[in-house]
């Protein structure tokens, strides 16, 4: 689902390039993150990165199976 998402993303509007810096940004440590939305000049309205926007306006929703690891699938020994 995650990656089907991705590759939808910008078929919502928006900008691809702040896409990119999201999934960049939901994908790394939380110090990292914060310097790709920083740089990228995403506008973060929520205590993650749920919902967004750019400089220009532009809202970006990300679903939270985009932003954290599952808790009810077993993991393959």
């Amino acid at each position: 689902m995650r990656e089907e998402f991705w590759d939808t993303a910008p078929h919502y509007g928006g900008q691809k390039e702040i896409w990119d810096a999201l999934r960049a940004a939901a994908e790394a440590d939380i110090g990292l993150a914060q310097a790709i939305v920083d740089s990228a000049g995403v506008i973060v309205t929520s205590e993650d990165l749920s919902t967004c926007y750019d400089e220009r306006g532009a809202k970006y929703d990300l679903p939270k199976y985009v932003l954290s690891e599952p808790t009810n699938i077993l993991k393959d020994n």
